[in-house]
C-alpha cells in the first residue's frame, strides 16, 4: 500500500495551483526498494560496460534469448528500431527444469519455447526480482491443455527453479534494470525467445536430434524455432512472428525462406493379428461370458488399457473413447478384435496387440454348452 500510495503522490504533484508531472517508468521502479537498490548497485555499472563496448545507453530496445539445453540467456541492445542488435551480454541460467520440448500443461515443470515478451516487472518476487512472460501465449493457448496449461513463467533471482528461467541475483539487477529502462523508453513488448538448443552447437544439436527420432511433432516444432534463430544470426533482426489458427508459428520477413518438409513416416511393419473364420456365432444364449475374476476385474483392466494406450495418442489429443468389437470363442479365446471407433491406423493397430493379450475368459453357454459370441465394448483412453 505505501508504494501505491508513493506512486499517486508521485503522479499528481501539486506546485501551488493543480500543476501536473508525469512520472516515468524508472521514476516509479526507484520507489521501490529492490528495484532502486538494483538501480543503485547497477547502473554506474552498465554505463560503463556499455561505452566499452560502444554502446549507447540506455538502451530503447532490448531483445533477450534463451537457450535451455546449453543453460544460456543473452541481451542484446539497440536504439534505433532499424539499426540490428548488438550482444550485451551472455549469463549462466542456473537450472534447467524439465526437459527439452514445450510446455504444455501445468505441473509438467518445462521451461516454456517459442516466442513471448515479457508482461510484468515484479519487484517483490518470492526469487528476488523477476520478470514474467506471456506464457500461455496464442500457441500455447491451442496446443496446450485447455483447462491448465500453467503459467507464472519468469526470468528471476535465487538460482532455483520449477520450470522458469533463474539466474543470479546479481544477474537478475542488471536484467531487470536494462529491462525497465527499454520499458521506459517506450519498448512495451520486450521480446524473449526460448529456444531448446543454441543451433550452432554441435553437441546440443546432436542431442535434440536424438530425442527427435522418436517423436515428428518435436522435430517440426524445433525447426520452425530454428527457422527464427537463422534469420536472427543472419541479420540480428526479429521476423514478424504470427501464429495460424492450428497454433503453429508462422513468420513474415525471414531472411531466407524456410520450408519444413512434413515428418517422415517410418514404413510401418505388417501386422497379423489372431482371426478365425466362424461359421456360426451365438445370438441367444444362457450365460454370457465370464472374465476371469468378474466384472470389476473387466473394468478395472480396461481403465489399465486405457492408461497404456494414452501415450500413444497424437499430440494434442488428451483423451479420447473408442470402441472395439471381438468374439469369445468356445474355449475362451479371443479372436477377430476390430475398432469400430478410433483414432487412426496406427493407433488401432496397438490397441489391438493389446488387448489380444487379455486372459482367457470362461465362454458363453447355451444348453450348458460353450458357444463363441461377439463382444461389443467402449471404454475410454486417457492417462
Amino acid at each position: 500500500m505505501k508504494n501505491l500510495i508513493a506512486f499517486v503522490l508521485l503522479i499528481t504533484v501539486s506546485t501551488g495551483a493543480l500543476a501536473q508531472s508525469a512520472v516515468t517508468f524508472i521514476d516509479f521502479q526507484k520507489t521501490l526498494p529492490r528495484p532502486n537498490e538494483a538501480m543503485k548497485r547497477k547502473e554506474d555499472t552498465l554505463q560503463k560496460q556499455f561505452k566499452a563496448k560502444g554502446l549507447e545507453w540506455p538502451a530503447k530496445f532490448v531483445y533477450i534469448r534463451s537457450f535451455k539445453y546449453d543453460s544460456q540467456l543473452e541481451v542484446w541492445v539497440k536504439n534505433d528500431r532499424k539499426e540490428p542488435y548488438k550482444l550485451f551480454k551472455t549469463y549462466r541460467v542456473c537450472a534447467l527444469a524439465g526437459s527439452l520440448g514445450p510446455k504444455r500443461m501445468q505441473g509438467d515443470y518445462q521451461v516454456p519455447e517459442g516466442f513471448y515478451y515479457i508482461n510484468e516487472f515484479n519487484p517483490n518476487s518470492n526469487y528476488y526480482l523477476s520478470l514474467g512472460i506471456n506464457y500461455p501465449n496464442a500457441s500455447d493457448r491451442i496446443l496446450s491443455d485447455s483447462l491448465q496449461p500453467g503459467g507464472d513463467i519468469y526470468i528471476h533471482g535465487s538460482c532455483v527453479t520449477v520450470g522458469c528461467i533463474p539466474v543470479t541475483d546479481q544477474q537478475i539487477d542488471e536484467i531487470y534494470v536494462l529491462a525497465a529502462h527499454a520499458k521506459d523508453q517506450g519498448q512495451d513488448f520486450i521480446p524473449v525467445h526460448i529456444f531448446p538448443v543454441r543451433y550452432n552447437n554441435k553437441r546440443s544439436v546432436e542431442y535434440l536430434t536424438n530425442l527427435c527420432k522418436s517423436n515428428a511433432g518435436l522435430k517440426t516444432f524445433s525447426q520452425r524455432l530454428e527457422s527464427v534463430y537463422d534469420h536472427f544470426e543472419a541479420t540480428h533482426q526479429l521476423p514478424v512472428i504470427m501464429v495460424n489458427d492450428r497454433g503453429d508459428y508462422v513468420f513474415s520477413g525471414l531472411s531466407k525462406k524456410i520450408t519444413l518438409p512434413p515428418p517422415v513416416k517410418a514404413p510401418r511393419k505388417e501386422v497379423h493379428h489372431r482371426t478365425k473364420t466362424f461359421t456360426e456365432l451365438a445370438d441367444a444364449i444362457h450365460q454370457a461370458p465370464q472374465f476371469p475374476g468378474g466384472v470389476q476385474t473387466y473394468m478395472k483392466y480396461l481403465e489399465s488399457v486405457g492408461k497404456a494406450m494414452s501415450s500413444s495418442l497424437p499430440e494434442g489429443v488428451k483423451k479420447t473413447y473408442v470402441t472395439v468389437e471381438f468374439v469369445i470363442d468356445t474355449d475362451g479365446t479371443s479372436y477377430n478384435f476390430r475398432v469400430l471407433k478410433g483414432v487412426n491406423d496406427d493407433f488401432n493397430d496397438d490397441l489391438i496387440a493389446t488387448l489380444e493379450n487379455m486372459p482367457a475368459w470362461q465362454p458363453a453357454l447355451l444348453n450348458d454348452k460353450p458357444v463363441a459370441r461377439k463382444i461389443l465394448q467402449s471404454f475410454v483412453i486417457e492417462p
